[in-house]
């Protein structure tokens, strides 16, 4: 198993250069290709113009994101043929409430969506939306890198949060191309259940699976000693050098098929080094 489709989605010059980077990486890694979805978007809420706004203003809106757009696929196209990976780059404009649309059609088509960090005093409102709407409406696995740092080819130490839910398995199974490549995984249980199938071996049917995939692993039983699981599991990243973390991602909404629960959000924020989610 490989990833072959390589997908980054950029919306800003400013934020695209550790995602162009991570990607181009990958791309050179795995012998894949990577696809730059380019957007410029339209963050003005339709129905909300002021009162009095004509055809001219919201050509204008429009025109300047295409523009933006233009901008951002020329340092795409820069970035990847310097690279020298196949690559291919689309561009277009995308209102912010219609974004996660565009964006789940092309993660559905991809092995492997590569995105910056959503939070920062940089990021744009968009951001958030489009981790969202890859994980969530296009069921894609996401790689988000932090802003600074060298990209991650084969990570020689992976962590990973093992709970026993559906996601937490969706995301090992996703991000295997990198636990085969890696020196040692580690299996992270906080707090096992007294009562639970796995209280007498926790992690251990995990192990073995991975074990059979030549993935040589060790089992981590962490107490939880902090209020947030994912302070535990940053701390224990940093304690033990791990290169990559690895976590099923948590949504909830009434309203939309899902947005980031509180556990996956504080993830994000703090992670220093890069976190591979899947739903």
């Amino acid at each position: 198993m490989s990833y072959k489709s390589l997908l980054t989605v950029l919306t800003a010059a400013e934020t695209a250069t550790a995602p162009l980077a991570q990607v181009a990486a990958l791309a050179e890694e795995f012998g894949a290709h990577a696809d730059a979805l380019c957007l410029g978007v339209d963050r003005t809420q339709t129905g909300y113009y002021y009162a009095g706004a004509n055809a001219m203003v919201l050509q204008e809106t429009l025109a300047r994101a295409q523009e933006e757009a233009e901008a951002i696929q020329a340092g795409a196209v820069e970035t990847l043929q310097r690279a020298g990976v196949p690559f291919a780059t689309d561009s277009g404009v995308a209102q912010i409430a219609d974004l996660g649309r565009h964006v789940a059609r092309h993660a559905r088509f991809s092995d492997l969506v590569v995105l910056g960090k959503p939070y920062g005093k940089e990021k744009r409102a968009e951001a958030e939306p489009i981790v969202e709407s890859a994980l969530f409406e296009g069921r894609a696995p996401v790689l988000v890198v932090p802003d600074k740092g060298e990209p991650l080819r084969r990570p020689k130490t992976v962590l990973v949060a093992w709970n026993e839910s559906i996601e937490a398995m969706t995301a090992i199974r996703r991000s295997l191309p990198f636990l085969t490549g890696a020196d040692l995984v580690r299996i992270a249980v906080i707090d096992p259940p007294q009562h639970g199938p796995e209280r007498s071996d926790p992690g251990g049917m995990l192990a073995q699976m991975l074990s059979r995939h030549g993935v040589t692993c060790e089992i981590d039983v962490l107490s939880k000693t902090l209020t947030r699981v994912s302070d535990i599991l940053n701390r224990h990243a940093a304690d033990t050098a791990a290169d990559l973390i690895v976590m099923g991602a948590y949504g909830h909404s009434r309203f939309r098929e899902a947005i980031l629960g509180g556990a996956t959000r504080n993830m994000l924020e703090q992670a220093a080094v890069p976190v591979l989610m899947a739903h």
